[in-house]
């Protein structure tokens, strides 16, 4: 595989980034501790793996993560799936959250369009989820019953979350862009006892309100016995007997007094995708998510309490989760209702001017498009106080790194992360003490046990091969919701190669320890038995100045053939022209493969994504096979649902 990248960083750490970075004092305190001396990252990594109960405990111990009863040995069992961790532990994630209380800095920032910032301080946090949890616990709200939202991201999101799992209940929520049937979907299959819903969202410099989807959600969950009405629009929305203000619920006094639960006690249930199919609530436990989102905030993002951190999301995507992880060590978090581009294509870097934001996540798609409209947001915003840039979604093309590095700062680190909402972390990303090379990830993340296999189950270094994980992490979904014998879970991650996750992303692991990843191994592209992954061609072809965005599938045909078209949306005043096709199919040739320049190269008027930003290539490949798209892709799962009959024509003929 020709994949054209720069052997060289674009960005190493100085001594002094070196020295101060959490991991650092994080590998002081195990060699105290165990005696194990390490030479670096690598070393580290290698003993979090080989040694993955000793590790967890130390960021237990590291962190000093409180539990009220003997938390016994951090590694019970450690079998996939079945395994246990700290089986003795009584913990709850707010009473981590809580011991970052302070008066300096506040807790969140709450960015909109057309609205004044909004801070919120400690106290207030602390406040508001007491009194919401006092007003859930009387209506009923106890362990293990679900509260879930309706909403954008505002603070009021996050009150909620807390105020929920401070009960020992679990918390599931969607984003305002679902339609309610597709929230339905969701958050149907929980049961919840109450609904927190916003009266609206922001976005393009429009209010959208979602009165109409909230009567729809409320008589859609029979469960439901109350509902808190957030006001987005600055007025107090109408109720009736089953609706309670925001204010009314969250106003007055209350003790906040957390409810210790057990390790794997379900903290929240995020849902995959639902592109082809009910979606399925992925279940992860209080304990679980507090080590790891400690471990990965903190000691692998360098995340703490003079830190602002900003990731562009909705409370639809596992970020979100992440995000509000930022509480966990004491960061001050942004929460921005509205969209990236509004007013001006670059309005996420004045955000993050605006806040002093320290590391700013946002998306391969987001860069691309400030990279063709020319932006330069280090001279036209002061970003002096951002350290890094994170990055997920989707692969980013070493160009558009280099165009971070150039136009953002050459100090500023890329910090490129790729995981999912299966362990609501990232198994491989960035690391402040190790070096970032253009369209690589610079290393697995501690405790992550990574490695690629071939499809005999054999571990392949420098070559392509299916991402597994071959330890436990105590992130790893407890269950899926209504899968009571464990048969989804295990289909999901276990049957190909039994006792190893397998997560369904071809990837390579290069001499150095750094990943390159090619995109999902169920859209892999497989030409006379040649594979490649659809991210190869993207890095490529994306990098054109007439492309806006490309689609590229391998389609078997009925007549025993393969069919690879390359879809291309254009920029403005571009056109595909003999020239253009030309240039597209050399620059596959060259830097990707000549085994995979496409059949076809058509115009299309959009890319259906996922909500959550992923191009929808296994769905459009079952059409292009002749699948039914009633029974291929769930509409309301995809951002232009619209867009798919136009897929659906281009059918080939002998299918």
């Amino acid at each position: 595989m020709n994949r054209s990248h720069s052997p060289e960083p674009q960005w190493t750490p100085s001594d002094f980034a070196v020295a101060r970075a959490a991991i650092t004092d994080f590998s002081n305190f195990v060699t105290r501790r165990t005696g194990n001396e390490f030479g670096g990252y690598r070393e580290l990594w290698e003993w979090s793996t080989a040694k993955t109960g000793e590790f967890w405990q130390s960021v237990w111990d590291y962190f000093a993560v409180q539990s009220d009863t003997d938390p016994g040995p951090a590694l019970a069992e450690s079998k996939m799936p079945g395994a246990q961790w700290f089986p003795g532990a009584s913990v709850n994630y707010v009473n981590q959250v809580l011991r970052g209380e302070r008066d300096d800095r506040p807790a969140i920032v709450a960015l909109g369009e057309d609205r004044d910032d909004r801070e919120i301080g400690w106290s207030e946090l602390r406040d508001r989820v007491a009194v919401l949890a006092r007003t859930l616990r009387e209506n009923g709200v106890g362990m293990g019953d679900r509260v879930v939202g309706y909403l954008p991201n505002i603070p009021e999101a996050v009150v909620s979350f807390l105020a929920t799992v401070s009960l020992g209940a679990v918390w599931s929520a969607c984003g305002q862009d679902y339609s309610a049937p597709a929230a339905l979907d969701r958050l149907g299959q929980l049961e919840p006892k109450v609904l927190v819903a916003a009266s609206g969202y922001r976005f393009g410099g429009k209010y959208h309100d979602r009165s109409s989807e909230i009567a729809a959600l409320r008589e859609g969950l029979p469960s439901v016995a109350l509902t808190v009405l957030v006001p987005t629009d600055g007025e107090a929305p109408e109720g009736d007997s089953g609706t309670v203000t925001w204010e009314a619920a969250t106003s007055g006094t209350a003790p906040l007094d957390p409810v210790p639960v057990p390790f794997d006690h379900p903290l929240w249930v995020v849902f995959s995708s639902g592109t082809t199919g009910l979606p399925k609530g992925i279940v992860h436990g209080h304990g679980g998510v507090l080590l790891e989102h400690l471990k990965a905030l903190s000691l692998q993002t360098d995340i703490g309490r003079d830190d602002t951190l900003f990731w562009y999301t909705s409370p639809s995507w596992m970020m979100w989760n992440y995000q509000v992880a930022g509480l966990l060590v004491g960061a001050t978090i942004v929460c921005y209702d509205g969209s990236p581009s509004y007013p001006r294509r670059d309005s996420l870097w004045e955000l993050a001017s605006r806040t002093r934001s320290t590391l700013l996540g946002t998306s391969p798609g987001y860069v691309l498009v400030c990279e063709k409209a020319g932006s330069a947001p280090s001279r036209e915003h002061d970003l002096t106080a951002l350290r890094a840039v994170g990055i997920t979604g989707s692969t980013l093309p070493a160009a558009s790194s280099l165009w971070l590095r150039d136009n953002v700062g050459q100090d500023v680190q890329v910090t490129s992360i790729s995981g999912g909402t299966d362990v609501v972390s990232a198994f491989v990303g960035g690391v402040r003490t190790v070096p970032v090379w253009p369209g690589e990830l610079s290393a697995p993340y501690l405790g992550v046990a990574l490695d690629a296999y071939d499809e005999s189950g054999a571990s392949v270094l420098g070559e392509v091969g299916e991402l597994v994980v071959t330890a436990p992490m105590p992130s790893m979904p407890t269950r899926f919701w209504n899968d009571p014998e464990g048969e989804w879970y295990r289909a999901a991650y276990f049957d190909t190669y039994p006792g190893v996750w397998r997560h369904g992303d071809w990837i390579t692991i290069t001499e150095r320890g750094s990943v390159m990843m090619h995109g999902r191994s169920d859209s892999t592209l497989n030409r006379n038995g040649i594979r490649m992954g659809s991210a190869d061609i993207y890095q490529v072809v994306e990098k054109l100045p007439e492309i806006a965005e490309a689609l590229v599938l391998g389609v078997d045909r009925a007549d025993g053939g393969y069919w690879m078209p390359l879809f291309v949306v254009l920029t403005d005043e571009a056109e595909l022209d003999e020239e253009l096709r030309r240039r597209i199919r050399d620059a596959i040739r060259e830097q990707a493969s000549p085994r995979h320049v496409p059949d076809d190269i058509l115009v299309a008027p959009g890319i259906p994504h996922t909500r959550t930003g992923k191009k929808l290539e296994v769905p459009l490949k079952r059409i292009l096979q002749g699948a039914d798209p009633v029974r291929a892709v769930d509409p309301s799962a995809v951002d232009f649902p619209e867009l798919i009959d136009w897929y659906a024509a281009r059918l080939p003929e002998d299918n």
